[in-house]
């Protein structure tokens, strides 16, 4: 059993992970007791009491709440997903954690405190579109955590109350590896942040927020040359001739750097004084400089080992044209609008970048592998020559910003595209669609992509049979995003036998009753079956559904808005 223990450590994913458990009672025991990091793909789908007792010995515990849409705000203020319970739990089972991973979780300051309070040799923290706390909860942390390491910080809505959180870091603080506090408003103590970084010698990843000007990331950049990972803050403003050279050195002495982030209004005049930091990037992320497509031409050529870049469409094709001729590694491609909003409010405004930019990218990056495009056009030879050139997608995920547009070229339907992206790529895991779509492309997801776990479907389909053939012909399919299209009661009943394999079923703004929506959870009680209606109705429509399997139960902390069947 040992022995076994010993072997099991080495598995670092917890799908093999779960796959040996499965094997034979020893095998159980053994990876039960070996492991000591825990991922929770959904806070509801198990409860910490059957955690503790499946895992006597986590450390580390990755844990997301609220559906993905929510980040569209489709879920409602208050829906749950709530970090206290959990607390309270792994207070008493596992006094020894380190690590807590949070995504899209409710995070007050009384549970950041109860934290500090139970875990004596708690390490890292991480929060990512989480909600509910404040820069007091950020003090606490600071205060009391004498073996932080990691402070991470991104996308998170909370009361930024001011600045001098990071003064609480005691002086004889120097344990911080990993601090991210890119999306704070407030501006913080520079010194505090000063003497942070220059007594943290292990620090590996600093990310600040635009309240550091280009004067202040200089000094910073001199006590800590070794970063790997840099987030700056304004771009932007006025320095001396002297200022500048000293900034110049300093980005000259940081030749570790493997990502680099922030840029916030980058000046045209400052950027190359980053050229020399680039020699070894690995991942560009300029969703905060918007750059144009001049400036991040003569950017690319000093990023040779380029792998991920996020860029927003203020590059235009000619920015991705540079992408494809400079980019030979690249791997990752993200694409975001600079303005997803016209002057009325509705979803997509002019400008950006078309099918042209895309098809520049795939010629020269054939390595290509993920991509995220948000467009405003898009044709269907542009996809299949996109897929033609980059077989190997992973995750194909386009965005053509205005609803149910075909291809403008043709006129016809956007069916041949993403037959040409799931019969061609065969190793495709996560798909969104978007464009006219009719059940015909739903027909080709369900005929060719085998290998697909995820997909995100909106304003598209033109019946029931549509949503059917996705759940009759994807095998592997675990998560199931669905907004404002045509399925009702059968396409959501055709799903009986394939929702206990799957993590999760969103459907909101589609023709799905109250009525289907009991009939599958008396179907099929192992599941959670949630409809959100906020408003009053006739108790006969289902706005919004949720399904996921669960060992639990039904959840105890519902709101009133949510009826669980």
């Amino acid at each position: 059993m040992k022995a076994l223990e010993h072997v099991f450590v080495t598995l670092k994913s917890h799908k093999d992970r779960s796959s040996v458990s499965l094997v034979c009672k020893d095998w159980y025991e053994a990876e039960r007791k070996s492991r000591t990091h825990v991922f929770i793909g959904n806070c509801y789908s198990v409860s910490p009491e059957i955690v503790i007792k499946r895992f006597p010995n986590i450390k580390s515990v990755t844990l997301k709440g609220k559906p993905r849409f929510s980040d569209f705000n489709l879920v409602p203020p208050n829906w749950g997903a709530d970090i206290h319970l959990w607390l309270v739990a792994f207070a008493s089972a596992y006094p020894f954690l380190e690590e807590l991973r949070l995504k899209r979780m409710v995070v007050t300051d009384e549970s950041l405190e109860l934290l500090v309070q139970s875990f004596p040799n708690f390490k890292a923290l991480s929060l990512v579109s989480c909600e509910g706390f404040s820069t007091d909860g950020l003090e606490l942390l600071a205060t009391h955590c004498k073996n932080l390491t990691e402070l991470d910080i991104q996308e998170n809505s909370f009361e930024d109350l001011e600045g001098s959180w990071l003064s609480y870091f005691p002086e004889s603080f120097t344990s911080l590896e990993v601090l991210n506090f890119a999306n704070t408003q407030s501006e913080v103590s520079f010194a505090a942040l000063e003497q942070l970084v220059a007594r943290c010698k292990s620090l590996k990843v600093l990310k600040v927020n635009k309240c550091v000007t280009l004067e202040q990331l200089q000094s910073l950049l001199v006590q800590a040359p070794q970063l790997t990972e840099l987030g700056t803050g304004l771009f932007s403003g006025d320095l001396t001739a002297q200022q500048h050279t000293e900034l110049t050195d300093a980005f000259d002495n940081c030749r570790n750097l493997q990502a680099l982030s922030g840029l916030w209004d980058a000046a045209s005049i400052y950027l190359p004084l980053l050229y020399p930091a680039c020699a070894n990037l690995s991942f560009l992320n300029l969703t905060d400089a918007a750059l144009q497509s001049e400036d991040l031409a003569n950017l690319l050529p000093n990023c040779p080992h380029l792998r991920r870049l996020w860029v927003v469409d203020t590059v235009e094709d000619e920015g991705l044209e540079a992408v494809g001729s400079t980019c030979p590694l690249l791997e990752e491609l993200r694409v975001f609008p600079s303005d997803p909003f016209d002057e009325d409010g509705i979803l997509g405004g002019g400008g950006g970048v078309t099918e042209a930019g895309f098809v520049a990218v795939s010629r020269g990056c054939r390595k290509l592998h993920y991509v995220l495009y948000f467009c405003n056009q898009m044709t269907n030879a542009a996809i299949a020559t996109v897929v033609q050139n980059c077989p190997d997608f992973t995750h194909f995920r386009l965005c053509i910003m205005t609803p149910c547009q075909p291809d403008y070229l043709t006129n016809e339907p956007m069916d041949e595209g993403f037959e040409a992206v799931v019969k061609t790529c065969t190793k495709l895991r996560r798909l969104s669609v978007s464009g006219l779509l009719t059940d015909l492309a739903f027909e080709y997801i369900g005929k060719y992509a085998k290998n697909l776990e995820t997909l995100s479907v909106a304003f598209a389909g033109s019946s029931d049979r549509g949503m059917q053939c996705v759940l009759e012909g994807c095998p592997k399919l675990r998560k199931l995003e669905i907004r404002d299209c045509p399925f009702g009661d059968a396409a959501l009943l055709s799903g009986l036998e394939k929702y206990e394999s799957m993590r999760s079923l969103w459907m909101s703004a589609c023709n799905v009753t109250m009525t289907a929506c009991r009939l599958l959870a008396k179907e099929k009680p192992r599941l959670n079956v949630e409809v959100i209606n906020e408003e009053e109705n006739d108790d006969t429509q289902a706005e919004k559904v949720y399904v996921y399997r669960s060992v639990a139960g039904p959840r105890r902390d519902a709101p009133s808005f949510v009826i669980t069947l």
